[in-house]
Formats: structure tokens, C-alpha cells, sequence
């Protein structure tokens, strides 16, 4: 069998191992691919990796040998899945491996904006405490999580992950879904309208997929219906939120401040105007990334060409 690993880097940016993949046959492994690049690279494989490389009909159409797409993430609009299907092409993806690091990330943003770590430290590194008259200065104003209201869009894996982490600062919890979580509300979590958690929330984290009903979920009209002090969190998907909607809230201060790890392009063409603004910070698309992420997420994908192999495919998505 020849594999072809087409953009490996984020993956395995050296930390890890493809080796076990070689045992399943002729591996080569590419950084990244660019679309000009793809067919004399994946011509003659009969299983391909990707992790964002685009595999349409076209694609599809000149690839005679391929028999197996394995995503090395939970996403997958970038495979068509119809064509992939009717070309006979099994595709799979890996669900489930970054649960807790995201969630762990969307409170290493919420906690930044509240206390203003990175900030300090940078201010006393630059010389401010060594010219204080005080023993400490406070560069704006710190907050507290406790008695706070933590409104969480989607209550999946990580959106339940997340509520467990803010339960256990002291936050009540508020969450919106299609539909009642009987482990959320044996945890004291509330199911409320997306209108109530939009005007109750001081914190709203957003973990729900990315589909035609949430594409930018976070618009002119939710953000008015925000506190002026509330928190927007996304660690899911930038196309969640309008952002130039979100620039001009976070501009005029109709909300507090906003943590993003993932933007409508990535990376961006140019600077983002949300770049501009104190009150947002913004990390490059990085929570899945922790290393026991990222071996996870390896391990669940070398299994699933096993399963393949084997004839026992699991996490197909097509």
C-alpha cells in the first residue's frame, strides 16, 4: 500500500513519529501541500492523509488508485463526501482528541482577559514595578470568576469539559443545545433559549459546529442583546462570528472584551482589525495543539487505516 501524508507539519511538527505508518506500507510525508502539487504528489497512493488539503470531485476524479482519505482532525468540509462515496473512497476522521485541551485553552484565554497575566509580566519585565511607589500596580481593572454566569453554545464533549471547568471556579452554568443533556443537568447546568443566554451570560463560549444555521451566530443582533460587560470566548470556528459585527461591539464597548483562537481566515490575508484592539486577544488557531492533543489524535488516526485495512472501518464519515 502506498500512504501519502500530504500536510503533516501541524501535526507532527517534529515532536512526533510516523514511523509506525511505514509498517502499513510505503509512507512519504510532506509538510504541506499546495494545490498545484497534489496529483504528482497522490497519484498513485492508495491511502492519503490530510488534515486541510482540499479533496473535491475534481480531485477525486484524478486519483484512480485512492481508497482511503484519513483526516487528521474532527472537521472534514474540506473532503467532499458525496463524490468520495460514490468514487467508492472511504473517508474517516478523529473525533474526541482534543476535548480537554480546548477547553483548557478557552479558559486560558477567559482567564488572561480577566487577569491581565501576560500583560503584568510584560509591564514588569519593561522596568514599571521597579519605578512603582507602591508594592504592586494594577494595569486595568482584574476580575473574578466566581458568581459569574458562563453561558456555553453547544454542549458536546467540550462544551460540557468547559462547563465542569467553570462549575469548579465557582460559575453557574447555562448552556444552550437542540436539545436537554441529562449528564448536564444531573451536573446543575441550565438548558436555556439562545435570546436568555445572550442577555444572562457574563462569559459566552462558543463550541458548537460550524453549519448554515450558526454561521455568524455572533452578529449585530446578539451582541446587542450582550452585557456591556459580558466575555466572548471562540475556540471552535471564526466563521461562528461576524467579525467586523464583533470589531465595532468591542470598539464602542457594548461588550467587555473577547478571546479568540480562530478567525473566519486562516491564517489571515492581512491584519485583522480585532488585531488592533486592547480589549481582544487572539491566539493562532492553537488549542487543539497541546503534544497530548496531538499524540492522540496520531494514535486514533494510524488505527483508523488499521481499521480500514482490517476491513472494520471505524469513525467514517462518509
Amino acid at each position: 500500500m502506498k500512504i501519502t501524508v500530504l500536510d503533516g507539519y501541524t501535526l507532527n511538527p517534529g515532536d512526533l513519529s510516523w514511523e509506525r505508518f511505514a509498517t502499513l506500507g510505503t509512507v512519504t510525508v510532506y509538510d504541506r501541500t499546495r494545490p498545484e502539487e497534489l496529483f504528482e504528489r497522490a497519484e498513485n497512493s492508495d491511502a492519503i492523509i490530510i488534515n486541510k488539503v482540499i479533496i473535491g470531485k475534481a480531485e477525486l476524479e484524478k486519483l484512480p488508485n485512492l481508497k482511503y482519505i484519513g483526516i487528521t482532525a474532527t472537521g472534514y468540509n474540506n473532503v467532499d463526501l458525496i463524490a468520495a462515496r460514490e468514487k467508492g473512497v472511504v473517508v474517516t476522521n478523529v473525533p474526541d482528541y482534543g476535548t480537554f485541551s480546548v477547553a483548557q485553552h478557552a479558559f486560558a484565554l477567559l482567564l488572561e482577559l480577566m487577569n491581565k497575566t501576560s500583560l503584568h509580566s510584560d509591564l514588569v519585565k519593561g522596568g514599571r514595578w521597579v519605578k512603582s511607589e507602591d508594592y504592586c500596580f494594577f494595569a486595568g481593572r482584574l476580575s473574578e470568576l466566581y458568581g459569574k454566569t458562563i453561558g456555553i453554545i453547544g454542549m458536546g464533549n467540550i462544551g460540557m469539559q468547559t462547563a465542569k471547568i467553570a462549575s469548579a471556579f465557582g460559575m453557574d452554568v447555562i448552556y444552550y443545545s437542540r436539545s436537554l443533556k441529562e449528564s448536564a443537568k444531573a451536573l446543575g447546568f441550565e438548558l436555556v433559549s439562545q435570546e436568555e443566554l445572550f442577555s444572562k451570560a457574563d462569559v459566552i463560549s462558543l463550541h458548537c459546529p460550524l453549519t448554515e444555521e450558526t454561521r455568524h451566530l455572533i452578529n449585530k443582533n446578539t451582541l446587542a442583546l450582550m452585557k456591556k460587560d459580558a466575555v466572548l470566548i471562540n475556540t471552535a470556528r471564526g466563521l461562528l462570528v461576524d467579525e467586523q459585527a464583533l470589531y465595532e461591539a468591542l470598539k464602542e464597548k457594548k461588550i467587555r472584551a473577547a478571546g479568540l483562537d480562530v478567525l473566519s481566515q486562516e491564517p489571515p490575508i492581512k491584519q485583522s482589525p480585532l488585531m488592533s484592539l486592547p480589549n481582544c486577544i487572539i491566539t493562532p488557531h492553537i488549542a487543539w495543539a497541546t503534544a497530548e492533543a496531538r499524540k492522540r489524535l496520531m494514535d486514533i488516526a494510524f488505527c483508523n487505516l488499521i481499521s480500514f485495512l482490517e476491513g472494520k472501518v471505524q469513525n467514517c464519515i462518509n
